[in-house]
């Protein structure tokens, strides 16, 4: 694969923005639109840079390795790396979710441990959802798609893993990501708490994913079954 160049990068930016100069154009360009345009490539890519980074970190733990170990291969120190990437356990209690996401996710590691994974995958998240009554299976049954139709596809793809250390459970990537989108739908609502139905439409939100794939082959839209789905996935 060639990476793109710098003269690749600045062509995408006239490229996407409408108000770039062309051959022959006598007019200045809006010099601050494609500095807006340049900055959203720029994130663009970052995320995609840093999923890359999550992906393999999150590798790196599913097969053992150390903290330390991972610091070092990325030029810091075990503190930096385990604030960075092991967020989720910590930024997400059981004091930012509510009632109903608590009993979900009780179920979505119960998921993870009897199957032996050392991963909590959005296959998992979308298991907890619906295994019982709650907002995500609501908001389904509003959307025409059934929730136990939903389970029992999830539950033909957990697969059985080999691990037998519960406590080093990480979250995947998309999963972050899928949590990510959760809490900025809920504060978009004005709760101060995630819901189950903030987390089902950031698993759609995802775009990719095991749990993403069951949604779409189940019919699940979230941009048509819930208006709080409105903001672009960068990276994804």
């Amino acid at each position: 694969m060639t990476l793109p160049d710098l003269d690749d990068l600045i062509a995408e930016v006239d490229r996407r923005c409408g108000n770039a100069l062309r051959p022959g154009d006598q007019e200045q360009p809006d010099w601050l639109a494609l500095l807006t345009v340049a900055s959203q490539l720029a994130g663009q890519m970052q995320a995609l840079a840093d999923d890359l980074v999550e992906d393999y970190v999150e590798h790196c733990r599913m097969h053992g390795t150390s903290w330390a170990d991972i610091g070092s291969a990325l030029g810091v120190t075990r503190q930096a790396v385990q604030q960075r990437f092991h967020a989720p356990h910590k930024r997400y209690s059981p004091e930012t979710m509510t009632d109903d996401l608590g009993q979900a996710m009780t179920q979505v590691k119960l998921a993870a441990v009897q199957h032996r994974n050392n991963y909590i995958g959005t296959e998992h998240l979308l298991w907890g959802l619906t295994a019982q009554d709650n907002g995500a299976t609501r908001l389904l049954q509003d959307a025409g798609v059934s929730p136990d139709a939903v389970h029992r596809s999830v539950g033909s793809r957990l697969s059985m893993g080999a691990s037998q250390a519960a406590e080093r459970i990480a979250w995947t990537p998309y999963s972050r990501k899928a949590i990510a989108l959760a809490e900025a739908r809920s504060q978009r609502n004005g709760s101060d708490r995630i819901g189950c139905d903030d987390l089902l439409v950031g698993l759609a939100g995802v775009g990719r994913g095991v749990a993403a794939d069951i949604l779409t082959e189940a019919g699940f839209q979230p941009a048509e079954a819930d208006s709080g789905l409105d903001a672009p996935v960068v990276g994804a």
